[in-house]
């Protein structure tokens, strides 16, 4: 019988030993990744290997990275942290600048803004951020899938607006590259922590930045890596920056690209439109299931699945082997391409009693 990819990828990848369904807080690494890693480890323990890592390995990944979001390599960093990329935009920002974000973002999204203390901070609730941006306001942060409860952001909207206002926009698509389409293109940052629904090792991370407003953006994190030419300039300041995006790259933990560059090739092989219907179907489907059982999650058609107030619960489903989060008080469940209809069944078996 004919499988899906995502079927063989499930198949072939993955062997969970609990109902996983807290994607959105750390993704399953592939068993390609795991060996990738692996093999990297040994190699510097034995000896066998240079010591550092495969260049091609982290600029495997850059290119799958962009694809998958819909930039060309030269626009995407690489990097370790959402914070830190936050933080070179912030430290790029003149002081004075107006910072507009929704209430409640994920702290790596708002305070490297805020704690340089000398930037204008505004909040207001996520369903209201299109129409509070106004004259002044010089850039708009926001997740595309708010972290605490799976909200998807109004990204036409908030783009439209800001593009009104002459307003940079700076997206975190942590909680959605990997099942939500999305084009990186449109905004100009995004920052994206790639453990979650990309499945890689932490420590791996991407910012994308458009041609303009790279002119914008401070190189902190100068090195021989950023150079034009790396191997030439490993002595001494570093004479001519990369031209591309490559320039604002973050030191390299090379362990954990090894492993991204096999989790983002997995992902691409599928494709975002399978991953996207495979997870939303999924969560649809806990959705009514919650409705039949008395429980009303935040509507909506994200793959990331919040009931208010039933957060106290996550206790009780990790002893009958469920995995999900509580946050802000919410009982938050995440679908992605490991997961089944059963696992579906089985959380809301445990929540019914």
């Amino acid at each position: 019988m004919e499988t899906s990819a995502i079927d063989q990828a499930r198949a072939a990848e993955f062997a969970p030993e609990t109902t996983y369904l807290e994607t959105a807080h750390c993704g399953l690494l592939p068993r390609r990744t795991v060996e990738a890693v692996k093999a990297l480890a040994e190699e510097n323990a034995t000896g066998r290997g240079t010591g550092m890592g495969s260049a091609e390995a982290v600029e495997a990944a850059r290119a799958d990275f962009a694809g998958l979001v819909g930039v060309a390599p030269d626009r995407v960093a690489n990097g370790g942290s959402v914070a830190a990329h936050v933080a070179l935009v912030a430290a790029s920002l003149p002081s004075g600048s107006e910072v507009l974000a929704p209430e409640g973002d994920f702290s790596s999204v708002v305070s490297p803004f805020a704690v340089r203390g000398d930037l204008k901070m505004r909040y207001v609730p996520l369903a209201a951020l299109a129409e509070a941006v106004r004259p002044g306001t010089a850039l708009v942060a926001f997740s595309a899938v708010q972290s605490s409860d799976g909200r998807i952001a109004d990204l036409d909207a908030i783009r439209a607006a800001a593009a009104g206002y002459g307003a940079r926009t700076l997206l975190d698509a942590s909680q959605a590259a990997g099942w939500l389409p999305l084009d990186a293109g449109a905004y100009d940052y995004t920052v994206t922590g790639a453990f979650k629904f990309l499945l890689c090792p932490r420590g791996t991370s991407f910012l994308t930045v458009t041609e303009q407003a790279q002119e914008d953006l401070r190189v902190l994190y100068a090195g021989w890596m950023s150079a034009a030419e790396p191997w030439q300039s490993t002595y001494g300041p570093v004479g001519r920056l990369a031209a591309s995006a490559r320039r604002f790259d973050e030191p390299t933990s090379f362990l954990a690209y090894h492993g991204a560059a096999q989790s983002l090739a997995l992902l691409a092989g599928i494709g975002t439109t399978a991953l996207h219907a495979h997870a939303t179907g999924l969560a649809a489907r806990f959705r009514v299931g919650l409705a039949g059982i008395g429980h009303e999650a935040w509507p909506g058609e994200s793959a990331v699945v919040a009931v208010p107030g039933l957060g106290e619960r996550e206790a009780e489903l990790a002893r009958a082997g469920v995995r999900v989060s509580n946050r802000a008080g919410n009982l938050r469940a995440a679908f992605h391409l490991y997961n089944t209809e059963a696992d579906v069944d089985r959380a809301l078996d445990v929540l019914s009693g």
